[in-house]
């Protein structure tokens, strides 16, 4: 009993820490936001010492005194909204890199505090003054690096992670049939949790591709039939259907119009819904525990849906519009013309039998269904298990909304209207300005994070393993340092407030002046890629 406390204590703690992973904030003051500074939180760890071997001289800061923003009027009308903007504090300090603007003014003045965003004088200064050459070369050179540093010593990170994950669901499973309790409940979460953003993640990537890993390799993982979805990774999404709308659209169009992942657009009908604020964070909050089978689930079967159609030659219907979101709502109850004409790519009870229904009946059916053969108490214990289940997805759904939803939102990051070329300088410079990355540096916090908290890295790299990326967030850093590219990393809260304030239509992202960039780097007849899975580069 003493051994099985232990790991629901670990437990708890790896999947809770997300939630309350807690920092204080402190920022520069005014003169350097007079001065043009670009203001990237980053925290005081091996990230920093690493970040100043490899580029010495580009750290050095000193804290100054903290500064408090004031409550809006909103923050007064919404419980929601008090509760996102709510900031936590504890002696671990949150330093802050200034990086001074090429423009920047030589006078400086101290008058005003500082928000929590990045601030610039001239908004558009860093792009103008940017050496894409230069950034590409070096972005590139540092990801050559950490693919020829790949070896066993990542496969053994990986059973560590994969050690943790099954930890989590023997503890889950084997008490199930429990009274639903909090131990249970984060047991199974996490179980579900880390099997999709750790493991399956960054195995469809192709982060093992280069190393004896087993199973764990893009070309078949979870792919090609329901025991090999069960056996591999079974959730909510179509293992194929995900590939195509994540590894290809949202990787290779981030925060472009192609993007299937964009926030701002995909919650336009929010946005602009004309009812009170208060409301519209109800709606949100309604949102976080259902949205993998409510949006996600059906939004990347149709991205699937339509590569077929198109391979096929086949028509896309006239009133289809394929920017709109997919959801359940507008499967089985459509109200417009364009919803009716997704339902000819999308056939409902297709996507039930096909999307959903694998692990619903596993999950929910199968796996609890022993217990109903124990004589008496059978359905109790059953009852019990369903419950668990139910509310360990519930809780799952949120912690996923918090680590993923917030990746690539915010009034700080950039949005695009075109489309560049993979590998290129400009390509290089939007995973950055359209990313930001969490609390960094140690297995327990990664975990907690889904290692989600490597988003700028991800994107940069979308092929390497899980150690790499450790390896490569303060080297990557220092690069963005030196060319005077922002680099976003904040506390996950901090970062749920500003992506549910771009859902509610309270702020918006920024508009990145494309036509600064390199005409070279364009992708005038698309972005093409051989594969759905592993890298760009790779053949089915």
């Amino acid at each position: 009993m003493s051994y099985l406390s232990t790991l629901s204590l670990a437990t708890i703690l790896l999947s809770v820490s997300c939630i309350i992973t807690i920092e204080k904030y402190e920022y520069v003051d005014a003169a350097a936001a007079q001065a043009g500074a670009f203001i990237t939180p980053t925290y005081k760890s091996y990230a920093e010492i690493e970040a100043a071997r490899h580029y010495p001289g580009l750290n050095s800061s000193s804290p100054p005194p903290s500064s408090s923003s004031s409550s809006s009027l909103m923050s007064l009308m919404s419980p929601l909204s008090n509760i996102l903007h709510l900031k936590l504090k504890s002696p671990l300090q949150l330093e802050a890199m200034a990086f001074p603007s090429p423009s920047a003014d030589k006078t400086l003045s101290s008058s005003s505090s500082l928000s929590t965003s990045p601030v610039v004088n001239d908004q558009n200064a860093w792009i103008k003054n940017l050496n894409y050459e230069e950034f590409a070369k070096d972005v590139s050179d540092l990801g050559k690096k950490l693919l020829k540093e790949t070896t066993n010593d990542d496969v053994d990170h990986l059973n560590k992670i994969l050690s943790w994950r099954d930890m989590a669901c023997i503890i889950g499973i084997s008490t199930m049939w429990i009274t639903p309790n909090p131990i249970t409940i984060i047991a199974l979460s996490t179980w579900t949790y880390s099997s999709w953003t750790m493991v399956a993640h960054h195995t469809c990537h192709g982060g093992y591709n280069r190393v004896d890993a087993g199973k764990f390799n893009s070309r078949g993982f979870a792919l090609g039939s329901i025991p090999r979805r069960i056996a591999d990774w079974c959730d909510w999404m179509l293992p194929e259907a995900w590939n195509v709308e994540h590894n290809r659209l949202h990787h290779y169009h981030l925060g472009e119009k192609l993007d299937p992942d964009l926030v701002e657009r995909n919650l336009s009908f929010l946005r602009e819904m004309n009812v009170p604020l208060p409301f519209k964070y109800v709606v949100t909050a309604l949102f976080m525990p259902i949205w993998k089978w409510f949006y996600y689930a059906p939004n990347t079967y149709k991205e699937l849906q339509l590569v077929k159609m198109k391979s096929e030659k086949k028509d896309i219907p006239k009133d289809f519009n394929p920017e709109e979101a997919a959801t359940l709502k507008s499967l089985f109850f459509p109200t417009t013309e364009s919803e009716m004409a997704m339902n000819e790519v999308i056939q409902p009870f297709t996507f039930l039998k096909t999307v959903l229904a694998p692990f619903f009946l596993t999950r929910f059916v199968l796996l609890p269904a022993p217990l109903l053969f124990i004589p008496n108490i059978g359905g109790v214990l059953f009852f019990n298990a369903i419950l668990n289940l139910v509310l360990a997805d519930l809780f799952t759904n949120v912690h996923g909304f918090v680590t993923i939803v917030t990746n690539h939102a915010g009034n700080d990051l950039y949005k695009f209207d075109d489309e560049v070329k993979p590998k290129s300088g400009s390509f290089y410079v939007r995973q950055v300005v359209s990313s930001v990355n969490y609390a960094t540096g140690t297995d327990i916090i990664d975990f907690s994070h889904g290692w989600l908290n490597y988003q700028i890295e991800h994107h940069v790299w979308p092929d390497l393993s899980m150690l790499a990326y450790q390896k490569g967030a303060p080297q990557l850093k220092a690069i963005c340092a030196k060319h005077g590219v922002p680099y976003v990393q904040e506390n996950v809260l901090e970062r749920l407030r500003k992506t549910v304030d771009i859902m509610v239509g309270r702020t918006s992202m920024i508009e990145f002046p494309t036509e600064l960039e390199p005409v070279k780097d364009k992708a005038l007849t698309g972005v093409k890629w051989k594969s759905s899975h592993g890298s760009i580069d790779d053949d089915e």
